[in-house]
């Protein structure tokens, strides 16, 4: 059996923040993720995003650490279990600015193009629909020695912002004593979730933040695990999620990735709400995956595709050198221009109240050897540190320190999140909604070169006729017809209409064949035939017909309507790509 790696965000509780890596049964793999929250926005790109590069013999996790800004900085640890075959992990630091490029480059949009029928002197121009309306095919000293109930610290190190330890071994009770006094937060309601990984020979790896170090320096952080399966462990997350928590996952490899446990879905392009860009998205996510046969256990696939959507100019600058810096031995005057030159941040005090920091990690490194004297404005400080000098704490200015600092959380990663991108031409992204109840299952994931790509940009057509209707196609070429005077509301279809198209189950093996399970598109394009027959009986469609004011109408072409695109406000249509069974 292959070694399964598995990460998750987590929140035990709302100062405990847990990541766990599951044991080898797919049954369980632990942790939970944080919401973004019940009155998250459909668009809402804030919550736990995880990346997973598939190697040829580990899985590498990139986390996105959230955390909660109200709960003080040395309430925040995680605890990470993971297989024993699988070894000791590897740790990095990992950048925000992957992440941010991530979420840009790959976000679903609706947008919406106008045209209008070219009218005639008579006033007659159909009512453009076309016949049915339907789609076509579209190493450290052991802690607890002498106690065998305390755990083998088999590596301890700093990373970045955090302490970290890896415990072998040791009970419940030990482990939990060895947190406490180790500074580590715990949570009473995670020990029914130690005592499984013990039971099944689990490493621990325990981080925190180091000491002094606040909320402000969080960074991603990187992981690397022998193994070939990446999993996101859901099924003990129930302890803290909510209903319809969101999760987002990324895949960077030569080819498309696919949950091989969870299933796919389509959804029902009928039922988003086209008028409005989609704004019921979150909602027809949660309703496809929990509809028949997907049983609340399935993905939606938002994006597959070439990785260079991803800018990687916003991920890492060449200008960005911390070599200039170490020549700034005994003062820190001049580094600030350094860093401005470099573009990492401004500060002006002519034109600004505040700096600006142009890079998530820079602000700290800066605050810490270069602190502000109290009461002073930063940006008054900083823009003229010469001007300054007697107010500088050389005592805290180290050039060393800060060169190392900014090669560690700044430089290194961004370089090595670039060679990541430019070096995996594929990049998949999936998106679900899942509840407590339906957390019974750990997705894991698989490749599969045999599918299509999905397309993250959707335009419909809303076509306005010289009878006064209007028609929208879609995308994947079904047509729905407003007659003339109608309310340009986005129809519900009523109850028959299904929110998915498509359910299908992934096999097991890397390259397999989806099995369908359900396939609703002949029943869809029925329902949306009748809805649009039953439209056109409420008005007579003759040639009688005689719309005032029309005379000769011009033809207003392929103009967005009101700037509708909103790529970065807006999630797209979803899913596996229509008929892609062959």
């Amino acid at each position: 059996m292959s070694i399964r790696t598995w990460t998750s965000l987590a929140a035990l509780a709302l100062a405990l923040p847990l990541v766990l890596i599951a044991p080898r049964s797919a049954e369980a793999c632990g942790g939970t993720f944080c919401d973004s929250g019940p009155t998250a926005m459909p668009v809402d790109q804030t919550g736990e995003n995880i990346l997973f590069y598939l190697g040829p013999d580990f899985v590498e996790a990139h986390i996105q650490i959230q955390y909660d800004p109200e709960t003080p900085a040395e309430k925040f640890a995680w605890l990470i279990p993971s297989p024993i075959e699988s070894g000791i992990p590897e740790f990095e630091v990992g950048t925000q600015l992957l992440f941010d490029a991530l979420l840009a480059g790959s976000v679903p949009s609706y947008g919406v193009q106008q045209t209008a029928d070219v009218c005639g002197d008579d006033g007659q121009g159909g009512d453009g629909l076309s016949s049915g309306g339907t789609g076509g095919d579209s190493g450290a000293p052991n802690d607890g020695e002498g106690d065998p109930g305390s755990p083998d610290v088999v590596l301890q190190k700093t990373v970045g912002a955090y302490e970290i330890a890896v415990l072998d071994g040791g009970t419940v009770e030990g482990v939990m004593q060895w947190l406490g006094d180790n500074g580590y937060q715990q949570d009473p309601a995670s020990q029914p979730i130690l005592a499984k990984y013990l039971e099944d020979g689990h490493l621990f790896t325990a981080i925190k933040l180091a000491n002094n170090v606040g909320v402000k320096e969080i960074h991603p952080i990187v992981l690397r695990f022998q193994g070939q399966e990446p999993c996101v462990p859901l099924k003990l997350t129930a302890i803290a999620a909510q209903d319809d928590m969101e999760v987002r996952v990324f895949f960077l490899d030569s080819t498309r990735v696919v949950p091989a446990n969870y299933r796919h879905v389509l959804v029902n392009p009928l039922k988003l709400d086209w008028f409005n860009n989609a704004a019921n998205y979150k909602e027809v996510i949660s309703m496809a995956v929990d509809a028949q046969m997907a049983n609340g256990n399935a993905f939606v696939t938002e994006y597959a595709g070439p990785s260079n959507v991803v800018f990687t100019g916003g991920i890492y600058n060449p200008a960005w050198d911390a070599a200039p810096i170490a020549a700034l031995a005994t003062s820190p005057v001049g580094a600030i221009e350094i860093l401005e030159g470099q573009g990492l941040l401004v500060c002006d005090a002519e034109w600004d109240t505040d700096c600006t920091y142009n890079h998530p990690m820079i602000r700290s490194i800066v605050g810490q050897y270069i602190p502000v004297p109290d009461g002073m404005n930063p940006v008054d400080f900083y823009s003229d540190l010469e001007t300054n000098v007697d107010l500088i704490d050389l005592a805290a200015w180290d050039a060393n320190g800060f060169v190392t600092l900014m090669t560690e959380r700044i430089i290194a990663p961004a370089q090595n999140a670039v060679s990541l991108v430019e070096n995996n031409p594929y990049l998949t992204r999936m998106y679900t909604t899942i509840s407590p109840a339906e957390m019974n299952e750990d997705p894991i994931f698989r490749r599969n070169s045999t599918l299509g790509d999905v397309l993250n940009i959707q335009f419909s057509n809303q076509t306005l006729h010289c009878n006064g209707g209007t028609t929208m196609s879609l995308p994947d070429g079904r047509q729905v017809y407003f007659p003339p005077g109608a309310d340009l509301v986005w129809p519900d279809f009523g109850d028959e209409m299904p929110w998915e198209e498509d359910v299908d189950q992934a096999n097991m093996a890397d390259d397999a064949p989806l099995i369908s399970l359900v396939d609703n598109t002949e029943r869809i394009d029925d329902l949306l035939a009748q809805y649009n027959q039953d439209r056109k009986d409420e008005i007579d469609l003759g040639d009688d017909v005689d719309i005032a004011g029309c005379g000769t109408c011009t033809v207003a072409d392929n103009s967005i309507a009101g700037g509708v695109l909103f790529g970065f406000a807006m999630l797209g249509m979803v899913g596996l790509v229509r008929r892609r069974r062959s």
